[in-house]
């Protein structure tokens, strides 16, 4: 009974296989699938084959209608429009947007789809109706959303809401006496601006520090992280990259890890192990280069924060935006929720450095000194006169000029 059973099984796989392959599905695919919806894969398809798109990853919008054109699905089918309403939300998404104003998503799915834009809003209003995608005001346009994305950004609120609601993990601790303490154990003299954001974290659930390169974050964060760790507080540190962990680990003397490191990324489950259920340990976890955090990674670090942790967040909302979409640093600045405090003053030490000097001037809408450097600086312009010359001169920067300045093998 065993054998014959096998034996079909294996006789409805060699025919769904078949199917898949002369639907232009390679093999790695056709096992996907299969894996994804047994026997029905057939069934599946021939009914609705963007929902592959939808089930299954690796397989997005394109590939599931070359697939729908060979098994004879018209271009104005409801099934192609409603699933190209969110493809044209996840092409959106792609470029770091949550959601489209209404007018923008229609005229973007009718240029993607080829169809006319009455039959696109015909297939939101099914969308919408169905949950898939939501609407919401943003401003006075009315904006829609993917529905996950949406439920991401309210889910982000209010784990926001829910940690600074709670008691600070530590007693109250004197500023007049931790500040000369912390100057003495460093050597260095803290400014009013940075002594009053150290003062304001020191009783705060949640707060942020932003400001552009060589205003001081660094020095702030490792005088409270000090502080706090005198008093026996448990601390987390992270960020977003490797990169920016390491250099945060470094800037700190305190291990930094990664946000997927930080919630134990699971690769077989795609999933973190950390969450609501199984909290991070800490009183103070500490988020660095949040700039950098989506809203998708930013919702999984936020549930998996205590109730009972302060949270401080640390970033340069003019420094490079996440991949994934949102602007999540920008947006809880925007919201006036939390406390902010704003770095503007950049150090003696830091003017020194023509990066610094050259980033702020642009961000207050200043035109830099472009002028070439008498000796050895840290920013050269270089001029192109179109991008072709631009390409040319990046070439000969990477292969020649800087590795004779640094003395490197190219």
């Amino acid at each position: 009974a065993k054998i014959t059973t096998g034996w079909a099984d294996q006789k409805v796989i060699r025919e769904i296989m078949v199917f898949l392959h002369q639907h232009a599905v390679g093999t790695a695919r056709a096992v996907r699938i299969f894996k994804t919806y047994g026997t029905d894969a057939v069934q599946v398809m021939s009914e609705n084959p963007y929902r592959l798109a939808r089930d299954i990853r690796g397989i997005g919008f394109r590939t599931a209608d070359t697939i729908a054109e060979k098994l004879g699905i018209e271009k104005t089918a409801q099934i192609r429009l409603r699933a190209g309403v969110s493809f044209a939300l996840a092409e959106a998404m792609g470029n770091g947007h949550c959601g489209l104003p209404r007018l923008e998503l229609i005229a973007l799915a009718e240029k993607l789809l080829d169809v006319p834009a009455t039959l696109i809003e015909s297939a939101l209003h099914e969308e919408l109706a169905e949950g898939t995608v939501t609407a919401d005001r943003v401003g006075d346009a009315e904006c829609i959303f993917l529905a996950g994305l949406y439920r991401a950004e309210r889910a982000i609120a209010e784990h926001l809401q829910r940690i600074r609601r709670a008691p600070l993990p530590w007693s109250a601790i004197d500023a007049d006496k931790a500040l000369p303490w912390i100057e003495q154990k460093t050597g260095l003299t803290l400014a009013a601006s940075q002594a009053e954001a150290i003062r304001l974290a020191l009783r705060s659930k949640i707060l942020v520090i932003t400001g552009g390169p060589g205003v001081g974050k660094t020095t702030i964060v490792n005088s409270i992280l000090r502080i706090l760790a005198a008093k026996a507080v448990k601390l987390l540190l992270c960020a977003p990259t490797g990169r920016a962990a390491k250099r945060m680990s470094e800037a700190t003397g305190m291990e930094a890890r990664t946000i997927h490191r930080l919630l134990e990324f699971d690769p077989k489950a795609f999933g973190f192990k950390r969450s609501d259920e199984n909290p991070l340990d800490c009183d103070l976890l500490v988020v660095d280069e949040s700039s950098m955090v989506d809203v998708l990674l930013m919702q999984s670090l936020m549930k998996a924060v205590p109730g009972t942790a302060a949270l401080l967040i640390v970033g340069d909302i003019d420094q490079l935006p996440s991949v994934g979409p949102g602007q999540v640093l920008a947006d809880i600045i925007g919201s006036g929720a939390v406390p902010v405090v704003r770095l503007t003053e950049v150090f003696r030490q830091a003017a020194q450095s023509k990066i610094i000097a050259t980033a702020h001037a642009i961000n207050a809408g200043r035109m830099p000194d472009l002028t070439p450097p008498d000796a050895e600086a840290d920013f050269y312009f270089v001029p192109a006169a179109d991008p072709e010359q631009a390409v040319q001169r990046i070439v000969e920067l990477v292969s020649k000029r800087i590795p004779r300045r640094f003395g490197l093998d190219p």
